[in-house]
């Protein structure tokens, strides 16, 4: 994400505009005017209910998982961190208590772990709940999310299995997340579908939101950018304020119109009520996009104060690492930031990221090294795709390069404008 990069890049991205609009902001401005003031209202005011049932040495299992569950829906809404670790001392409390309904209470806190991507002590605390609980499908399908965070295919495949039924939604959308990662596109969108169908019968308007986000991404991966618009708009009609929808329609005015402008304004709208330091790198690149420099350098830099905050953990760390080396040359804090994430998700795409910064250091040999024992072959992830190809033609493996140029052209919407011009330069 150099500065020079992104300039050189934008100059050439705005000679081939895409004419092809699907979005219109009459669809959605409504939705921008709305930010999170009806959900913030009402779990603030469920928080305080229960909070104030909570003393300190209570053992109101009630009140603690309640409590825990308000904070985990601001931090949902917000993304304001601190609402996660409330949550988190909440269960720690809970778990540390319950006599009856142990399992439920660990399952919660692994819940909450995942969410901070402390996915190995999710996975321990699982495999507690099993211990106290038996085991459950529930149990199984939690493990199967860990397991293929944590890299480890067989053992989430087991779980998989173990919670075999087509009629299950929470089965279809782990067997969907399964043929993603296995690179199956189609079946993946099938099997969202089976699951859509579950979802439009239920009264639950989470699961409702959760499906019609995921499948709008999933259809733009597949080039259905019209498809995912209108799912994303879905979302918006029964959650006005959600940002992951918001970003979606964002991402189509940017990756497919080339409209960077209104990209802006989406994502300015999100930030008024959402603080995820994410958003300010799709910030910075958009900026890099229209030449605006000196926004780039203005939001990568709020986004590594942001994402400094302790409290954090390891959640931004693959970012964080990318940033340092990328834009800041910053290579051996990079390279250690990198190293504890593949200590801790030993998974193709962490070593895809520690193969990446060697490169970007200059080290082409052992980043080829690596690229060829952990990535290719192991994931289909097109990032991860680009990244070995720049490995592979600092290394003058020109047709191996060529190769890949050939499978990243079909993913020129997922990786964006900027990376689109990357891979035309293969």
């Amino acid at each position: 994400m150099k500065s020079t990069t992104f300039a050189l890049l934008a100059a050439l991205i705005f000679v081939s505009c895409n004419d092809s609009k699907i979005t219109n902001d009459r669809d959605y401005n409504k939705y921008l005017a709305v930010a999170d003031q009806n959900n913030s209202l009402s779990n603030s005011q469920t928080l305080e209910f229960w909070n104030k049932r909570i003393k300190k040495d209570s053992t109101q299992l009630i009140a603690l998982a309640k409590s825990a569950q308000a904070n985990s829906a601001i931090f949902k809404h917000t993304a304001d961190i601190q609402h996660l670790k409330n949550a988190e001392e909440l269960l720690l409390k809970a778990t540390s208590i319950a006599a009856i309904e142990k399992d439920s209470y660990l399952q919660a806190l692994a819940h909450n772990y995942i969410t901070q991507h402390r996915f190995k002590e999710a996975k321990e605390l699982l495999e507690k709940a099993y211990q106290v609980g038996g085991e459950t499908n529930d149990i199984h399908l939690m493990l199967f999310d860990v397991t293929l965070e944590l890299g480890d295919y067989t053992a989430a495949e087991n779980h998989l299995a173990k919670t075999e039924d087509f009629a299950d939604f929470n089965y279809l959308t782990r067997l969907a997340k399964w043929k993603d990662h296995i690179g199956d596109l189609d079946a993946t969108i099938h099997y969202m579908e089976k699951a859509l169908e579950i979802a439009e019968n239920t009264n639950k308007k989470e699961i409702k939101v959760w499906t019609y986000t995921n499948l709008g991404d999933y259809y733009g991966h597949a080039g259905r950018i019209k498809d995912s618009y209108e799912f994303y708009l879905k979302a918006l009609e029964i959650e006005p304020s959600n940002a992951y929808a918001k970003k979606g329609i964002a991402w189509i005015a940017y990756s497919h119109e080339k409209n960077a402008q209104e990209a802006l304004r989406i994502i300015e709208a999100i930030d008024d009520y959402n603080h995820g330091p994410d958003y300010h790198l799709l910030k910075a690149e958009i900026a890099a996009y229209t030449q605006n420099l000196d926004l780039q350098k203005e939001e990568i830099k709020a986004y590594i104060k942001a994402a400094s905050n302790e409290r954090y953990g390891v959640m931004y760390n693959s970012y964080t690492s990318q940033v340092l080396a990328e834009e800041n040359s910053e290579y051996s804090q990079a390279l250690d930031l990198v190293l504890r994430e593949v200590a801790q998700r030993p998974t193709p795409q962490s070593y895809d990221l520690l193969a990446y910064v060697y490169y970007l250091k200059g080290d082409y040999k052992k980043a080829l090294e690596i690229a060829d024992t952990y990535v290719i072959n192991n994931t289909y992830e097109p990032l991860a795709l680009l990244h070995t190809a720049k490995i592979y033609k600092a290394n003058n493996l020109n047709t191996k390069a060529t190769d890949l140029k050939k499978e990243l052209l079909e993913a020129t919407y997922e990786l964006g404008p900027v990376a689109s011009i990357e891979i035309e330069d293969l």
